[in-house]
């Protein structure tokens, strides 16, 4: 038997150590990737048994040399191998190259903490006898345990992979392998692949375990290779023409038609991170995917803004419930824009569409048989003739060990229990405090259990391809049978019943909401049917967006009305649910203010691509998942700016500075096409992960073809290739040109990520959007920049984020809302003091300006310049309001006379600007002139 190996390999000391162990000899011949031994894959190092049989995984080598017969631990020993090559030695190897970053280091740390876990109480990782996986994880940690630095920085703590690794390397048969090998445990070490170094697992997905069932793929087979080479020569003349953007979108024969929602937002609050992650960014994620793919694609959505929430809201800040509404939606819409957020339509559900959309699908329910009427108990003020909702009672809380007087008819703020509102203490109407009488009310219900059949039926054959949260969650809610459901309530702020005997009542929120997407449709289109009722000659699929808690009104309230009516409307195929975002260490609470809002992401000064690839990064799929502002930093300073940012950069200026921006013609060598089928495979598992509504797997396969540009950079090195011979000269254009068409390519796959961004890389690229496009039939690299083919001006894409910059943002945006607006108005600011610093900062703005053009070094800088100037605008607007309070300190008339003239400033502010930071220190400076007011006249 022969091990081909290059030198300083640790794949070879595994194979060295495996043949020892089961004394087998074996022959070393020294190679190189050159070299003409190779029948799959260019990886090193290679056995060969006999001229039939080569190993090209020193892994799976390592199994055929140093069997386990016990086929349970076999399965064990494999699993721990897949980790070791696709976890543990990416990671290791990072880390030791030249200044690894910390992310990097926190990978491998916890790559050892698992395998320190593994050793608990046993003398091997699978037990008392040792096994291929120790060999190959020993050999992959030599240059770690046998480095007296790196030992003591990583290994200190770990005790179970000290002792392990000495008794390992205590054996005869592992010294003399390591003898043969020749290695240095502080190297250089030679490649396994032709590639460069593997991949290292990266932030988005987390650094895990053999539990992960990751399915581990070799390189790449000939079939691979030849499709990659296919798709470079002749791939971009088979993309279909590009889909022509018409303003109002309608369906198309002989097209793919998607139709996609996001879950509308209740209108009578900002929404946070999670609320937007949750529905609307993921599903403008999928829809610029889907427009990427050029299928012809309608996203929709809107606020929702009848119910209690919408005239509670009103009540409190003494509006009506149709102002409250106008103020949100403009609100929702502003935060939306910001984002990114590129819906078709951006509606509202309080339109004449709606009601008629409604009501004309309320009665084909009644007239099929599904509603009956039920009477109900319901608390009633007398004084405002009316039923009370929920929400519109107060009282002291039921529960025992409680008694908080300010219980909801819903809920206990204090206790945090749910409430049933006739079973409040002391009931009082939230309008006029008047005590609520109990009352019979006559309200309409929809048969549910009619209904379950055709639901169940319905579920059964779409659920599959549903998310995992959607599943479990519609199936809970089909353990038990469904009951009857009320369908309308007493309110004023609705869609109004239809029905003689019920016309002063309104329509469920939870009924007419997800109605809105039909009505919206309508205004977006005038033709909503074209959509929602479509003929059968056209392809139309249907793809909803939401976080976990709006599932039942998807999969069993809205289709079992759909299903009831029974006209033929379109039905939910494709409904993509998340789990929760939560906040640092807590939770995100619309109700309570505590998180980041929208409006705070836009008061950062981090641009909403880095909000929107961070969230994308973290988004809830399977899980919930935690905001946190260090990894927001980490994830910037290392995926964006070091590792996308980076090889774009990289790529387009040597492309400018050494061709002068012409794209150079390419002679691809057997190992660039091994390449393009590596990154073919992170296309394909691309469009996979987003046609399941995958949005964060989806881009961990983005970054992996960044990382193998990066890889590949490195190891052909063109910088040196082009000062070479006339083939080096080839190989550095090749290279070069190559690299230039994975920038093209990873502008295409970001574009639903990171929409700015990519608008920046076009123009650097200098090609238009319908040219990066892709085909989900047949994913692959395309040549997207034709040879001579003039790119535009390289420039820095990304800004790195500092960590005291994110401690600002930390503590600015701790607490709740209205404890962080007490804290601000406040805080006293020096002028003099921030005056002097921002000339300080002037001066270094300029320094650092003068002796760089690169903008990624002087922007952080710039940016706290202008944090600076805003801050002291703030102060001196405080400033001169205090002196008109002081001298009014005085007499009662004086004091009178400033609350006047103060009331007025407040007034004026309120009436040009909704931006409550504006005017909310005059808010405060008025209270305090009418505390002094009250406190001279009780004196007097």
């Amino acid at each position: 038997m022969k091990i081909y190996t290059n030198k300083n390999n640790t794949g070879t000391l595994k194979l060295l150590i495996a043949a020892n162990l089961a004394a087998k000899k074996v022959e070393i011949v020294e190679a190189e990737f050159e070299d003409d031994v190779f029948a799959g894959p260019r990886q090193l190092p290679l056995l060969e048994v006999d001229p039939e049989l080569r190993f090209f995984s020193s892994n799976a080598a390592v199994q055929y040399l140093f069997p386990i017969l016990d086929m349970s631990e076999n399965g064990q020993c494999q699993q721990l191998q897949e980790w070791e090559a696709t976890r543990l030695q990416p990671s290791l190897s990072a880390a030791l190259g030249k200044s690894p970053a910390s992310d990097v280091k926190q990978v491998l740390k916890s790559s050892l903490e698992h395998v320190n876990g593994l050793l608990g109480g046993h003398q091997y990782v699978l037990g008392d006898k040792i096994s291929a996986a120790d060999i190959s994880i020993w050999s992959t940690l030599y240059p770690l345990t046998h480095n007296d630095d790196l030992r003591e920085q990583y290994l200190k703590e770990l005790g179970n992979i000290r002792r392990w690794s000495d008794a390992i390397g205590g054996a005869k048969s592992v010294q003399e392998a390591v003898r043969q090998w020749g290695g240095s445990p502080t190297g250089p070490f030679g490649q396994i692949s032709a590639l460069g170094l593997p991949q290292v697992a990266n932030l988005v997905s987390p650094a895990g375990s053999p539990d992960d069932d990751a399915e581990v793929q070799e390189g790449p087979t000939p079939e691979e290779i030849e499709a990659a080479k296919e798709g470079w020569l002749n791939g971009l003349s088979k993309l279909q023409p590009p889909l022509k953007q018409e303003k109002i979108v309608l369906p198309v024969k002989g097209r793919k038609n998607v139709l996609i929602t996001s879950a509308l937002p209740y209108v009578n609050n900002v929404p946070h991170l999670g609320n937007i992650i949750g529905c609307v960014l993921s599903a403008d994620i999928f829809a610029r995917y889907c427009r990427l793919c050029d299928y012809n694609t309608l996203y929709i959505c809107g606020t929702d803004e009848y119910g209690t929430a919408t005239e509670t809201k009103a009540l409190e800040e003494g509006v009506t419930p149709k102002q409250i509404c106008d103020k949100y939606f403009e609100i929702h819409n502003n935060v939306y824009r910001w984002f990114n957020i590129g819906f078709d339509y951006f509606g509202r559900t309080s339109t004449e569409e709606q009601a008629e959309i409604t009501q004309r699908l309320f009665l084909k329910l009644n007239e099929n048989g599904f509603v009956s009427s039920q009477t109900v108990d319901q608390l009633f003020c007398e004084k405002c003739d009316r039923f009370l909702a929920d929400r519109f009672v107060e009282g002291t809380c039921p529960h025992p060990g409680c008694g908080y007087e300010g219980a909801r008819g819903d809920q206990c703020d204090k206790c945090g229990r749910l409430v049933n509102a006739p079973e409040l203490l002391q009931p009082r109407c939230k309008v006029c405090a008047h005590p609520p009488v109990l009352k019979p009310s006559e309200q309409l219900f929809i048969e549910l259990g009619q209904l379950e059949p055709s639901l169940r039926s319905w579920m059964s054959r779409w659920e599959h391809l549903w998310s995992a949260p959607a599943r479990a969650v519609g199936r809970a809610w089909l353990r038990e049978p469904l009951r009857a459901r009320a369908l309308t309530r007493d309110l004023r702020w609705g869609v109004p019943v239809p029905l003689d005997g019920y016309r002063h009542k309104v329509f469920y929120v939870w009924f007419d909401a997800p109605i809105g997407y039909m009505s919206i449709t309508q205004c977006a289109t005038k033709q909503y049917e074209a959509w929602w009722k479509p003929d059968k000659e056209y392809d139309v699929s249907l793809y909803q967006f939401m976080a976990k808690d709006n599932v039942p009104f998807h999969v069993v309230m809205f289709p079992a009305t759909v299903l009831g009516v029974n006209e033929g409307h379109l039905l939910v195929k494709h409904l993509f649910a998340t789990e929760y975002l939560n906040y640092e260490e807590g939770k995100f609470s619309k109700s309570r203010g505590v998180g980041v809002f929208g409006n705070d992401a836009q008061d950062t000064g981090i641009p909403s691509d880095v909000w929107r690839f961070y969230l994308a990064s973290i988004r809830p799929e399977t899980s919930d998942s935690s905001f946190s502002w260090t990894e927001l930093g980490t994830r910037n300073n290392s995926e964006l700016l070091n590792n996308l940012g980076n090889f774009c950069h990289r790529s387009l200026s040597f492309c400018s500075n050494a061709f002068k921006g012409l794209i150079p013609e390419p002679n691809p060598r057997r190992s660039d096409y091994e390449l393009m089928a590596l990154v073919n495979r992170e296309i394909a598992a691309y469009v996979q992960n987003m046609e399941k509504g995958r949005l964060r797997e989806a881009l961990r396969h983005v970054l992996s073809i960044s990382r193998l540009g990066n890889q590949h950079m490195q190891s052909e090195q063109p910088w040196v290739l082009l000062k070479g011979s006339e083939d080096d000269k080839q190989r550095g254009a090749t290279a070069i040109g190559l690299c230039c068409q994975l920038v093209a390519l990873l502008c295409a796959l970001l574009a639903p990520y990171v929409p700015d961004t990519t608008r920046k890389l076009r123009g650097q690229l200098n090609v238009d959007a319908e040219k990066l496009r892709l085909n989900p039939e047949n994913p692959r690299l395309l040549r997207y920049l034709p040879p001579g083919h003039i790119i535009g001006k390289p420039e820095p894409l990304f800004v790195k984020i500092e960590q005291e910059r994110l401690e600002e943002l930390r503590a600015r945006y701790a607490g709740t809302q209205s404890q962080r607006a007490d804290k601000k108005n406040s805080k006293t600011l020096d002028i003099a003091e921030l005056e002097k610093a921002i000339a300080e900062q002037g001066d270094a703005v300029r320094k650092l300006k003068s002796t760089t053009k690169d903008k990624s070094v002087w922007q952080p800088e710039v940016e706290k310049l202008l944090e600076l100037k805003k801050r002291l605008t703030e102060a001196q607007k405080q400033a001169e309001t205090r002196p008109a309070a002081n001298q009014a300190a005085g007499d009662v008339a004086s004091l009178e006379k400033a609350i006047a003239e103060q009331g007025d400033k407040v007034r004026k502010l309120k009436a040009s600007t909704k931006d409550k930071a504006v005017w909310q220190p005059e808010v405060n400076v008025l209270l305090d002139l009418k505390k002094r007011l009250q406190a001279l006249q009780v004196k007097k």
